[in-house]
């Protein structure tokens, strides 16, 4: 093995874990016996570690083409995996082609050969049609939340990508939802099962809050008020209805992030940014924010509209009372709504009057620079310490992406930090710093 590579405890060590949990050690037990499996595991479990920590070791570290292929059925999946891969330091180079950015981009970034090659359906179809890259290496495929990425919509893409692969050796479906009928087009043959859907038990509560008006804002604000400040997602099932909650929530000083399909992909990944490094405690969603985000740890959930289907109310339940944290989803119906059969019985929860939740201290700042310029959080955090004059309680978390840095930083010295970093170089680099 060469030696920019880095085993599996270098690899634990630099994500300061000690040890797997069973769900992981079973996976990597599967999937370096087995050419095909499917990993059933409840969202926020680790299931991405699962995988990649198997699959990158049996990677070929004398390579130079691509030889991991990770289909995901969304942008954020695709980031999320990304930033995972990258962190784990395995010295192999990683790639995520989506939709939303520069194809000509992705082009030139897949040039320089990545090993290990993330996308959505879509662009990872059009890249082989235009035969941007050999398969001949791809040895490995997964399908990550197999579940939506098999879906009808995405069929034909993803027969085609299927086509393209000649020589797999190895398969690779994951989910968190139970009984998806997977497709012949994905020729398996006798997969190993990994099932841990039903393991440990569930913090989750589930209470509803009763609104006396058909139209339930007034509600909504008067519980975010009882529920105080703290993480949580309101999920609706339309961008027209997210984009009058917000407007409300702005009229009531409340504020908040917001995340559906229809937003540019800078402004998604900026909003989810937001809500993971404390700047914004809320955020309004549709069932894209249900699954595959990196999201920090959520307190609740509030179903402002209720899903069609149990298994996206499954999914959007698993996004709090993760891994054996404590959770509540609130159901926030009008008192005559008729509700779903698949709903449960549930306690109400009284809401009190009380006043609107306290601001984040945080506020969130654009840096110019990313790892294009060979800038990392370390280089990061030094130059706003001594060029900056903070303290260490003064600046947050920091993601270094590939054109841009964002760091959180108390927002009493966010004017002044604008007005003396801008402009100032770090590495080689000439930083424009803004407010993002």
């Amino acid at each position: 093995m060469i030696s920019n590579q880095k085993n599996q405890k270098q690899i634990l060590d630099k994500l300061g874990i000690s040890k797997l949990n069973e769900m992981q050690e079973a996976a990597q037990l599967a999937i370096h016996s087995s050419k095909e499996v499917i990993l059933l595991s409840p969202t926020g479990t680790g299931k991405t570690l699962a995988f990649l920590l198997p699959v990158i070791a049996e990677l070929n570290p004398n390579g130079e083409e691509v030889q991991l292929l990770i289909i995901v059925p969304s942008r954020e999946l695709a980031i999320q995996i990304e930033d995972v891969a990258r962190t784990m330091g395995t010295g192999y180079k990683i790639h995520a082609a989506y939709g939303g950015q520069s194809f000509n981009t992705d082009r030139q970034a897949i040039k320089h050969r990545p090993a290990i090659l993330i996308g959505t359906p879509g662009r990872i179809a059009d890249h082989l049609r235009r035969s941007t890259f050999p398969t001949e290496n791809i040895k490995t495929l997964v399908l990550d939340e197999f579940d939506k990425s098999l879906e009808v919509g995405f069929e034909g893409e993803m027969t085609e990508i299927l086509s393209f692969l000649p020589v797999l050796d190895k398969k690779i479906l994951t989910s968190a939802t139970q009984g998806v009928e997977i497709p012949r087009f994905v020729e398996l043959t006798s997969p190993v099962e990994v099932d841990y859907l039903h393991e440990g038990v569930s913090k989750l509560e589930l209470k509803a809050i009763v609104s006396p008006e058909k139209d339930k804002l007034a509600m909504l604000v008067k519980a975010l008020c009882h529920l105080g400040n703290k993480p949580g997602i309101i999920f609706c099932n339309f961008k027209d209805t997210i984009a009058r909650i917000s407007e409300y929530l702005n009229e009531h000083g409340i504020a908040h992030g917001t995340f559906y399909g229809g937003m540019e992909q800078r402004e998604r990944e900026v909003s989810l940014l937001k809500f993971r490094n404390g700047t914004h405690q809320l955020l309004l969603a549709t069932d894209l924010a249900a699954r595959g985000i990196d999201v920090p740890e959520i307190k609740f959930i509030i179903h402002y509209h209720l899903p069609i289907h149990k298994e996206e109310f499954t999914h959007r339940n698993g996004r709090t009372a993760r891994m054996q944290s404590e959770g509540t989803a609130y159901v926030l119906h009008w008192r005559n709504e008729k509700l779903p059969e698949f709903m449960p019985e549930m306690d109400e929860e009284y809401v009190h009057d009380c006043d609107v939740p306290e601001e984040s201290p945080w506020t969130t700042l654009e840096l110019s620079g990313g790892r294009k310029d060979k800038i990392s959080k370390g280089d990061v955090a030094g130059f706003f310490f001594k060029e900056g004059n903070i303290n260490r309680d003064q600046i947050g978390i920091i993601e270094v992406k590939n054109q841009q840095s964002f760091v959180a930083v108390h927002t009493s010295v966010a004017s002044r930090l604008i007005r003396t970093l801008d402009g100032k170089k770090l590495k080689k680099a000439k930083l424009q710093v803004k407010q993002a």
